[in-house]
C-alpha cells in the first residue's frame, strides 16, 4: 500500500474518529453497526483489518468480542490503543501492517473479519486479491466478513451536490460510471472507485460464498446537505430517516447508487487452505 496512503492517516488519525459523528456520515456508521449485528457470529474473535482509531473495535470489545486491530498507520493504532485502555478495554493485539501484508495472522484465527478502509486504497488490481486472499486465509471454515468499497455509482450521485463543478468536463461524468482511481491531488488521497458488478466479481474470484452486500447510506445516498440541516433543524425527522436508512442499506433498490457497499462474505464451511 502507498506511503501517500498512510501519510495521509498519520496525519489525519483524529479525523477519521470525528468523521462518523457528522451527520451524514452517521448514517455509514448506523448502517454498518447493523450489518455487524445482523451477519457476525454471537461470540469469537475479530479482525479489524484497516482499523483506524477503533471506532468499530471498540463497538465489538464492548459487546465481548476478542479483535485484533490492523491499520497500515502508527499513529491511527495509537489513538485507538489510548482510547480502548481509557474505557477499560483490552485488545488481543495492534499491528502496525498492510493489508497486503497480513503474514503476521495465523492461518483460520478469526471467527470475523472488518475491512472497511483497504481495498479502496489498494490501487492494483493483485494488491486488492492478495488482500480478500489473507482475509479468506484467516478466517475460520464458516468464518464471515465485512469488505467495504466506494462506489463510484454512488459518487457520481453525490458529486451532483458535493462537487458539480467538476462536470464541466463530461468526461468527469461519464468516467463514474467504470472503475477508476484517484489519486492524491483529485481525492483525498488515494483512491480506488469501482462498481458493485465488478467488487462482487472481485470477492468471488477470491474463494467467497456471498451473503448479501448493501449500500451504507441507502436512500439518503447523496443527500448530505439535507441530513445534515434536518439533523439541527427536526432531530426527530432525522433520527427516523438515520434508522429507515439503516434498515433499509440491503434493499436492491438502493444498494448500487450509494458511496460506500459493503459486501458480506462467507468462508465456505469445507473449504481448505487456498482462496
Amino acid at each position: 500500500m502507498s506511503r501517500i496512503v498512510q501519510a495521509y492517516y498519520d496525519n489525519n488519525a483524529d479525523r477519521e474518529w470525528s468523521r462518523l459523528e457528522n451527520p451524514y456520515s452517521k448514517v455509514e456508521w448506523v448502517s454498518t453497526l447493523r450489518l455487524m449485528d445482523r451477519y457476525f457470529p454471537d461470540t469469537g474473535h475479530i479482525c479489524d483489518i484497516g482499523s483506524g482509531p477503533g471506532r468499530y473495535a471498540i463497538e465489538l470489545l464492548q459487546q465481548g468480542y476478542q479483535v485484533t486491530l490492523m491499520d497500515l498507520s502508527s499513529n491511527e493504532l495509537a489513538l485507538a490503543q489510548k482510547r480502548i485502555e481509557g474505557l477499560g478495554l483490552q485488545a488481543e493485539a495492534y499491528l502496525c501492517e498492510s493489508a497486503v501484508n497480513m503474514d503476521v495472522l495465523n492461518d483460520q484465527c478469526c471467527d470475523g473479519v472488518l475491512a472497511l478502509g483497504p481495498l479502496y486504497h489498494l490501487l492494483k488490481e493483485e494488491e486488492r486479491s492478495q488482500a480478500i486472499r489473507h482475509v479468506y486465509r484467516i478466517l475460520k471454515p464458516g468464518g464471515v466478513a465485512l469488505l467495504a468499497y466506494i462506489n463510484s455509482w454512488g459518487v457520481l450521485k453525490s458529486g451532483v451536490s458535493e462537487f458539480s463543478e467538476s462536470y464541466r468536463d463530461s468526461e468527469e461524468i461519464y468516467k463514474y460510471l467504470q472503475e477508476h482511481q484517484l489519486h492524491e491531488n483529485e481525492g483525498f488521497t488515494q483512491c480506488y472507485f469501482t462498481t458493485p458488478v465488478k467488487a462482487i466479481e472481485e470477492v468471488k474470484a477470491g474463494g467467497f460464498e456471498i451473503i448479501t452486500y448493501a449500500g451504507t447510506e441507502s436512500f439518503l445516498a447523496g443527500m448530505r446537505e439535507e441530513v445534515s440541516r434536518l439533523y439541527i433543524e427536526d432531530p426527530v425527522v432525522y433520527e427516523n430517516l438515520l434508522q429507515a436508512a439503516s434498515e433499509t442499506s440491503e434493499a436492491p433498490q438502493y444498494r448500487d447508487a450509494t458511496e460506500h457497499m459493503v459486501i458480506v462474505v462467507k468462508r465456505p464451511e469445507n473449504s481448505e487452505f487456498g482462496g
